[in-house]
C-alpha cells in the first residue's frame, strides 16, 4: 500500500538551470560580499572566476567520491574559497549567507506548474509528503519552500547539508523514511535524475520511482550507467497524481 510521496526540489518540483548570467551575477554577489566582510580577492573577474570554479570542481570531486556534502564552512573555507588564503575566523560566520546567495543566484529557479495541485490532489489521497534534496546550504530549501507557498505541505524536508549524506547514498533516503515513519515498500519518489534520484531510491527500496526530466537531467546522467530504470516517466508535475491515485486504488 502506496502511502507516501518523497520528491527531489532542484529540477523536479522547480525548473533549474544554469547560464551565462546567472554565473556572471553569481560571481558579481559573491566578490561583493567578500569585500564587505573585508576580504579581498585582489585579483580580475576572471581570474577570481577561474579560482572559484577551480575550488568547486576540487569540491565536486571530494564530494561526488564520497556521496557526502560537507558544511557550508567546510564547502567555503576549504574548497571554494581556499585558494584565496582568508582568514578562517573572517570567513567562517559568513558561509550560509554566502551558500544560500550562490544556491539562488548561481541557478535559475522556479516553481514548475500545477505543482500545488498535484499536492492537493496528493493531500486528499491521504499522502504523506517530503523532500528529499541534495544541497550545499543549511536553509535555502526551506525558506524556497515558503517562498513558493508550498512548505506546509511537507511533513519532512531531508538536505545533504544537514545529515552529510548525499543522492545517491541510501542513508538519506533512511533517514527521510525514519522522519516520515514510513517503510521503503510504502514510498513514491520522485526526481530528476537517474544518477542521483532513481538509482538511490531503488536502492533503498522504494516501490516506485518516477522520473520528471530537468534542464540539468542529461548533464547530471552523462556517463551513468543505468542500472536502475524509473518505472514511470512524466513531462508534466502533475501527472504524479494520478500516477499515485492508480496505484493507491489498484495495489
Amino acid at each position: 500500500m502506496i502511502t507516501t510521496v518523497l520528491f527531489d526540489m532542484g529540477g523536479t518540483l522547480e525548473d533549474i538551470f544554469v547560464d551565462d548570467d546567472s554565473q556572471r551575477e553569481a560571481m558579481r554577489r559573491l566578490r561583493e560580499m567578500l569585500l564587505s566582510y573585508g576580504l579581498d580577492p585582489a585579483t580580475d573577474d576572471a581570474s577570481f572566476k577561474a579560482r572559484v570554479d577551480e575550488g568547486w570542481v576540487r569540491y565536486g570531486a571530494y564530494r561526488d567520491a564520497r556521496d557526502v556534502e560537507l558544511k557550508p564552512v567546510e564547502i567555503w573555507c576549504d574548497y571554494v574559497l581556499a585558494d584565496f588564503g582568508f582568514p578562517r575566523e573572517t570567513l567562517a560566520p559568513h558561509c550560509e549567507e554566502i551558500a544560500h546567495m550562490w544556491e539562488v543566484t548561481h541557478y535559475h529557479r522556479s516553481l514548475r506548474p500545477r505543482v500545488e495541485e498535484m499536492l492537493q490532489g496528493l493531500k486528499r489521497l491521504g499522502m504523506k509528503l517530503g523532500v528529499i534534496s541534495n544541497t550545499a546550504a543549511m536553509y535555502q530549501v526551506f525558506d524556497i519552500l515558503d517562498e513558493y507557498g508550498i512548505r506546509s505541505y511537507f511533513q519532512d524536508v531531508t538536505l545533504s547539508s544537514v545529515t552529510g549524506l548525499r543522492k545517491p547514498c541510501t542513508d538519506i533516503f533512511s533517514v527521510s523514511l525514519h522522519q516520515v515513519r514510513s517503510t521503503p515498500e510504502q514510498c513514491v519518489y520522485v526526481g530528476d535524475t537517474i544518477s542521483r534520484d532513481i538509482i538511490g531510491s531503488k536502492r533503498a527500496g522504494f516501490a516506485v520511482a518516477i522520473q520528471i526530466c530537468s534542464k540539468l537531467t542529461r548533464e547530471k546522467d552523462a556517463g551513468v550507467h543505468h542500472a536502475y530504470e524509473p518505472d514511470y516517466t512524466v513531462e508534466d508535475i502533475y501527472d504524479v497524481y494520478p500516477i499515485v491515485r492508480k496505484l493507491v486504488e489498484n495495489p
